[in-house]
Parts: C-alpha cells; sequence; structure tokens
C-alpha cells in the first residue's frame, strides 16, 4: 500500500471538509446550509477512515490540520467569490468518483454507483449558480428558461442546412466543370441520398447509444436502491435541498417517493440522472428519419432546377432558390440565438455562396484541366 499516496488523500479529504464547512457559515440559505455540513460530515468520516487505514502501518500518524492551499482558497472565495471554491469541489468530487470505480475495478468488485453520488449532490449545488441567493428562487428562474422544443428546433435547422450547402457546393463544383445536364443530377441525387443517409445513421447510433447508457445508469440505480435504500434516501434529500427546498418539505417529497420501490426508483432516475424513464431519450428510429428527410429537403433545393432547366439557366435559379433557403434557415436560426434576422440571414447566405463559389471555381479549373 502506498502510504503517501493515502496521505495525500487524507489532506485533501481534510481540506473538502474544511472548504464545505467554512463556506456553509457564510450562507443566508437554510437548505445550503443543511447540504454543506452534511458534505464536511461525510467527507470528515472519509478523512477518519482514510487516518485508520494509515494508522496499521504507522500508528504515530495524526489528523493533519487543513491546508495552507485550502485557506488561501477561502481567502480568495471572499475576495472573487466563492462559486470558484464549489467548481474545484465539483472537480475534486468527481476525481473521488472516477479512483472509486477505477480502485474497484483494478480489486475485481463491480461498482455500485455510490462513488457518484456526493458529486451529483456538489454539482446540485454548482448548478444552482451564485452563493449567498436562496435556492428556491434560482430553481424558479432557472426554469422559466427552459425551452422545450429548442432540442428539435436545433436539429431541423442544422439537418436542413447541412443538405443545402453540402448539396449545393456539390451540384456548383459539378456545374463548373461544364459536365452535362445529367451528370450533375446524378452527382446531385448521389449526394442527397449519400448525405441524407449518412446524416440518418449517425443520428440513429447517437440515440441508440445514448438510449443504451441511460438504461444502464438506471440499472445502476436499481442495484443502489435495492443494496441500501436508507442511505438513497437520505442522498435525495440532499439533492432536494440543493435544489431549493427546505428540509423538511425535501424529507416529506423523499419520504412520499420511497413508499413504494416503484416511486422510490422513478424519483431516484429523475433527480439523479435528469432522465424520462419511458422516453429514454427518445425513438432512435424517429431521429434516424427525421435527420434523412430534413437533409433531403435542404438538398433538394439547389437539385430541382437542373430537372426542369439547363445550363447557365438551371445555375442561376439554382443559386437563386438556394440564396432563398440559406436566408430562410438563417431567419430560423435567430429563432435560437435572439440575434437580428436580416443580420442572421444574410450571414448564412454569405457562408453558403462562399462554399458555392469556391467548389465552382475548383470545378472550373479541374474542367478546364481535363479539357486540355
Amino acid at each position: 500500500m502506498d502510504l503517501n499516496k493515502l496521505r495525500d488523500q487524507l489532506q485533501t479529504e481534510v481540506d473538502t471538509s474544511f472548504l464545505y464547512d467554512r463556506i456553509a457559515a457564510i450562507q443566508n440559505d437554510d437548505n445550503l446550509i443543511r447540504v454543506l455540513q452534511s458534505l464536511s460530515e461525510i467527507e470528515n468520516g472519509h478523512a477518519e477512515n482514510i487516518l485508520h487505514k494509515i494508522s496499521k502501518f504507522d500508528p504515530k500518524y495524526t489528523m493533519p490540520l487543513p491546508s495552507s492551499r485550502a485557506k488561501l482558497q477561502l481567502k480568495l472565495g471572499k475576495i472573487f467569490g466563492y462559486n470558484s471554491i464549489i467548481s474545484s469541489l465539483s472537480s475534486i468530487e468527481k476525481q473521488f468518483a472516477v479512483n472509486g470505480v477505477k480502485t474497484k475495478l483494478q480489486s475485481g468488485e463491480k461498482p455500485t454507483g455510490f462513488e457518484h453520488n456526493h458529486l451529483k449532490i456538489i454539482e446540485a449545488v454548482n448548478n444552482n449558480a451564485a452563493l449567498n441567493i436562496s435556492g428556491g428562487f434560482l430553481s424558479k428562474f432557472e426554469s422559466r428558461h427552459k425551452s422545450v422544443g429548442g432540442n428539435a428546433l436545433r436539429a431541423a435547422v442544422l439537418g436542413s442546412n447541412d443538405g443545402l450547402v453540402s448539396n449545393m457546393s456539390l451540384v456548383m463544383g459539378v456545374a463548373g466543370a461544364a459536365v452535362s445536364n445529367n451528370t450533375i443530377l446524378l452527382t446531385g441525387i448521389a449526394g442527397l441520398l449519400a448525405g441524407a443517409i449518412s446524416m440518418a445513421l449517425g443520428e440513429w447510433l447517437s440515440v441508440q447509444s445514448s438510449r443504451e447508457l441511460n438504461q444502464r445508469q438506471i440499472d445502476l440505480e436499481t442495484e443502489e436502491l435495492q443494496a441500501s435504500p436508507e442511505e438513497e434516501k437520505k442522498e435525495l434529500v440532499l439533492l432536494y435541498q440543493a435544489k431549493g427546498m427546505d428540509f423538511v418539505e425535501a424529507q416529506k417529497l423523499a419520504n412520499k417517493a420511497f413508499e413504494t420501490h416503484e416511486t422510490a426508483i422513478d424519483a431516484i432516475i429523475k433527480e439523479e440522472l435528469g432522465i424520462d424513464k419511458e422516453e429514454l431519450g427518445g425513438s432512435a428510429w424517429e431521429a434516424a428519419i427525421a435527420s434523412f428527410v430534413l437533409f433531403s429537403i435542404g438538398a433538394i433545393i439547389p437539385l430541382y432546377p437542373f430537372m426542369i432547366l439547363e445550363g447557365k439557366n438551371a445555375i442561376l435559379l439554382s443559386v437563386g432558390s438556394s440564396v432563398v433557403g440559406l436566408f430562410g434557415i438563417g431567419a430560423a436560426i435567430t429563432l435560437l440565438t435572439g440575434k437580428n434576422v436580416l443580420f442572421s440571414g444574410l450571414r448564412q447566405v454569405g457562408f453558403g455562396l462562399a462554399a458555392a463559389a469556391i467548389t465552382y471555381g475548383i470545378g472550373s479549373l479541374i474542367g478546364v484541366s481535363l479539357a486540355g
């Protein structure tokens, strides 16, 4: 056993307990005080356990005092704010979680998921933004800024934009080489299908992997609940408090959640993982089909003129249609960014036309070279 490593770990536990306790002492929110004090007590218990391990090899070794580094952090916190310390503690908890899982794997044990519980709690505190402000107020404030349809709109805009820009660039590149209309059409259709299938497959893999990961996390939480229900209830109470509830409300809600095994696991999954058990991240097939359709819609815009016209007329109509499509996409992006519609639309047109001009120029050079 590496004694130096144990001593370093002990000092980290002592410093972490010290910082939790000192930050709790200057809070105005009773919920936050209880959460931070509870975390301080837990870390102090960890320190006692590590000291016990060290004492087997060095009986004279005593509990160290908080380090100068921890005291300096506290002083800097008074000047620059304590959020930086909470973020630092979150990083420490994350490292503890990783080391805990790694140690168990090396010894042949199966990680239970408890290794991440303190990280979940301190992240909940950290996500409540500025300390010294009521957690309840922040929770209400943050909930008003959540957009239900934001991700769907983002996927729609980006999917159609990818289709339009990539196929416009491809079509212009081939048109620049002065090939026949049929060749342009064949190339454009091939680009549409290749891009749409690639996007659909990527989206399917992404959503399916997310679903499998979520299911794995749910299985771990279920095992945790079966192994130590009281410990899980305490963690749930702390999470509720970290999110702004007072102790009495948090205790009542946790007790209600733990009336049955099903409601308990549902509450844990929702609060600790932020997962909708019914959805598990959405349908992989729906995401794939939507991605295929949206990419195809964007890709058909610069291609359809070559189905009805030829030569320069087809190129001009393709560019004009693409400009309209790009401006519309740029305008749609403002629903996500809040920027000026005209600015965002024209910026999108500029980027798209630049890409098309480059590929057209390269196609022209290649066409001249091949002709020569």
